[in-house]
């Protein structure tokens, strides 16, 4: 149950949208318990932390797109009551655009952070990390609002290109272990992508594991022709042309 838990001891809050919306204020204790926001303010929450600082008439429009304006403006402001009154503080709605308030954290912008850190060509590499299991889930699922699709689409492809860029730059300083993680997570996350095969056969090669980047190739060649149909592209296939293959033994 998506619910906004008062109390909790890290100091500030923190808005989730990852594997589900969710979130935690911080302060001083101030009673025990959990409060339910209602879906049109989780919502207004949501936007907010995807969008930056729209403005109202923007964020009602998106929210409410199939209602008269003036009916989506006063939805908007009885959202907004609600929420000031769940999580005083959350916002700045002093003027004509939205934003959250200074020091409010939300997963989706630490996912982007760490996908900035580890794409920075400077970075060093004790730099390069995995991404922290929280960061992994699909955005919001079981919301089905078209912003919220777009959005899912765009961080899916910022997770997945960041989980091939640190694959590659671990195996590049010897990291094998921690390459295939990150690789292995790109294939969990979406198992046709050639790409991210492509990244675990060249970790193989990298280590000097031959017969393991041979069953890599020729098992992901199998789910493609399983799958779609097709062979695998040249890129893939160049990789372990030449390469020996075993004789099976009778």
């Amino acid at each position: 149950m998506d619910r906004v838990a008062r109390a909790v001891p890290d100091g500030g809050p923190r808005i989730t949208l990852l594997d589900g919306f969710a979130m935690r204020t911080g302060g001083p204790a101030d009673g025990p318990g959990e409060e339910e926001l209602p879906p049109s303010v989780q919502r207004v929450v949501a936007h907010l932390c995807l969008a930056g600082s729209p403005a109202r008439t923007a964020v009602s429009g998106r929210l409410w797109p199939d209602v008269p304006e003036e009916r989506a403006r006063a939805s908007l402001r009885s959202a907004l009551w609600r929420l000031r009154r769940s999580a005083p503080g959350l916002l700045d709605d002093s003027g004509s655009r939205l934003r959250l308030a200074p020091g409010v954290r939300t997963d989706v912008r630490d996912l982007q952070a760490w996908a900035g850190q580890v794409g920075d060509p400077a970075a060093a590499p004790p730099r390069l990390t995995l991404p922290a299991p929280a960061l992994l889930g699909d955005l919001l699922p079981g919301w089905y609002d078209d912003w919220v699709l777009l959005e899912r689409d765009r961080l899916q492809q910022v997770r997945l290109h960041a989980l091939e860029t640190v694959a590659a730059r671990l195996g590049a300083v010897g990291r094998y272990a921690e390459a295939l993680q990150a690789a292995y997570l790109a294939i969990r996350a979406e198992p046709l992508r050639e790409s991210a095969h492509r990244t675990v056969v060249r970790v193989h090669l990298a280590e000097g594991n031959l017969a393991e980047a041979l069953r890599a190739h020729d098992a992901f060649a199998c789910l493609l022709r399983a799958e779609l149909g097709v062979a695998p592209t040249e890129r893939m296939t160049g990789l372990v042309r030449g390469l020996p293959r075993l004789r099976r033994v009778s």
